[in-house]
């Protein structure tokens, strides 16, 4: 009867015991005292009723058990009625409340003890004691017990399902994370290693177009730096697409380090930027995740100070004992270039700043190194060892940190 709808289950074990309580009554399965065999059909009928409700009212299937119990050992006892009222006994206990499978097995087996006691006072011997209570026991503490067990055993197997859907849950929304962290990983390396190369190319290549007046050798200029950029753009987005193609957890590493700084700077000067480096404190290596976050900081400023600064840029390096200080800070254009940006520059610089436990800031400065008001200015500091677990959040880095000298701001620079 598997996949039955339960009412109808219950239906047809009601008909079923009833049809073998009938044949019970008629092969002589009663106690004769003389009573019309017909009369036991009625408590049989009432015992078949509580179990056509079984199911939808257990409570009400006891209690029609116990008025037929009653009434059939009024008359008889007879053996069908006593089989059929302990599936009323274990149906009340098996889907009943909690509480009343508890106190039914209580009482059944005071009452088991208290029959095999009656059964043995009366007969004045202990074998019917013992007869007397092992029925007892069977008829009433054993479809209890079984209920019980059943009963265990089911919500067992339902806390064992809501467990596994829990840990179902929550692999999924792991999963969810990693995939979205490595989504914004790749986000931020992509826009980090194009966003330089191809500015200068849009910036330069409007230039050319702009100027009816540049000779033969200022345009021979800048066509190298743009084939220059070109060229380095299509070999970083060649390594990112081998890093993204690579098996395993170690993707390698991305040659981008802080110690060249220097190559950097010289590249962005051959766009036509006028840059003053300064490097303070000790050059030394540093862990790559230190490295590649100070460089991709120093590319994305260049990048922004290209796009929306006068060309004029200072960039100060400074290693001390437990952090590298980037300082970059430039006059910001009264008409940007125009180049459009994903917005994302910032987000990206504070987030691979947070991502190594360092801080980061941007803004509007005050008073400048350059001796001139208003320029933008971008510092970062980066610890010398590195912090790969520490995540503090982006938003609270980029939007209250400041340093020294520096007066918030609600204005920022567009980034590409």
């Amino acid at each position: 009867m598997k996949g039955m709808d339960p009412g109808r289950q219950d239906a047809l074990m009601a008909v079923g015991a009833l049809a073998a309580g009938l044949v019970l009554l008629a092969g002589g399965a009663y106690i004769h005292r003389g009573q019309p065999a017909p009369l036991l059909v009625i408590p049989l009928a009432v015992t078949c009723l509580g179990v056509l409700v079984r199911r939808r009212a257990p409570v009400a299937a006891l209690v029609l058990g116990v008025i037929a119990i009653a009434g059939d050992i009024c008359l008889g006892p007879s053996l069908g009625t006593v089989l059929i009222f302990t599936d009323n006994i274990y149906a009340a206990a098996l889907y009943g409340p909690r509480r009343l499978a508890t106190w039914l097995l209580a009482v059944t087996s005071v009452l088991a003890v208290v029959i095999g006691a009656i059964a043995g006072f009366v007969a004045r011997n202990w074998a019917a004691l013992a007869v007397g209570g092992i029925q007892a026991g069977l008829v009433l503490v054993t479809p209890t017990m079984t209920a019980m067990t059943l009963r265990q055993h089911r919500d067992q197997a339902i806390a064992e399902r809501a467990r596994a859907d829990q840990l179902a849950r929550l692999a999924e929304l792991d999963r969810q994370a990693a995939v979205t962290s490595e989504r914004t990983r790749m986000a931020r390396e992509l826009h980090d290693m194009i966003a330089n190369h191809f500015s200068a190319v849009a910036i330069q290549s409007a230039a050319v177009i702009a100027r009816e007046d540049l000779d033969a050798r200022a345009v021979r200029t800048v066509l190298e730096s743009i084939r220059e950029n070109s060229v380095r753009g299509m070999a970083e987005m060649r390594t990112m697409i081998g890093l993204l193609r690579a098996e395993g957890d170690d993707a390698g590493p991305t040659g981008q380090r802080l110690k060249d700084a220097t190559d950097l700077v010289e590249r962005s000067r051959r766009t036509g930027m006028a840059i003053e480096l300064a490097v303070t404190g000790t050059p030394r290596d540093l862990p790559a995740s230190i490295e590649l976050a100070g460089y991709r900081i120093l590319q994305e400023s260049l990048t922004n100070a290209l796009k929306h600064g006068t060309g004029r840029v200072s960039v100060t390096i400074d290693y001390g004992p437990d952090e590298v200080t980037l300082i970059i800070e430039n006059p910001p254009a009264d008409r940007p270039a125009g180049i459009p940006g994903s917005g994302a520059g910032l987000v990206g610089m504070a987030e691979r700043a947070a991502l190594v436990g360092g801080s980061f800031t941007a803004g509007q400065a005050s008073l400048t190194r350059m001796g001139m008001g208003g320029e933008w200015r971008v510092a970062a500091a980066l610890p010398v060892k590195a912090k790969p677990y520490e995540t503090i959040g982006a938003g609270t880095a980029r939007e209250t940190g400041t340093v020294a000298g520096e007066t918030p701001s609600r204005t920022t620079e567009g980034s590409g």
